[in-house]
């Protein structure tokens, strides 16, 4: 049987701050219907971070520290996660998702997340498979 070994609260923290981000503006919202000009480098965001510019918001920099500092089996459980809520993998799967992404984890594990739209309802959906949800997580726990 298929069971999640991440603390749901460490996917809460990540759900909650991302969500925080996306209400800043920070994350695009692929399904906006205006958008003054098509963004066609998505990684351009991400390249800031990695090269240590500033201007950085403080708020993604935590989160990516966050993700960063998780041990690396938790990494690949929150891609995990995501992929399984974005519909990539059914939960019956669990083991071959975690395989794929054990196989695809790498230093860029925080950008690759974070550069994910809607990164925040595939991991509640992920979550949901699981029979879990946010509804009483509390952030000052983390």
């Amino acid at each position: 049987m298929a069971s999640l070994d991440i603390d749901p609260d460490k996917v809460c923290f990540v759900i909650a701050r991302f969500r925080e981000l996306e209400e800043e503006d920070l994350i695009e919202d692929p399904d906006a219907e205006e958008q003054d000009e098509p963004d066609l480098d998505h990684g351009e965001a991400f390249e800031s971070l990695e090269d240590g510019e500033e201007g950085v918001d403080p708020l993604r920099e935590e989160l990516e520290g966050f993700i960063d500092s998780l041990p690396e089996d938790e990494q690949i459980e929150m891609i995990a996660l995501a992929w399984l809520g974005r519909g990539d993998f059914d939960k019956e799967e669990w083991a071959d998702v975690l395989e794929a992404a054990a196989e695809r984890h790498n230093e860029r594990t925080p950008a690759y997340l974070l550069g994910m739209p809607r990164l925040s309802d595939f991991l509640e959906e992920g979550l949901v498979a699981f029979g879990l949800s946010c509804a009483d997580f509390d952030e000052n726990r983390i």
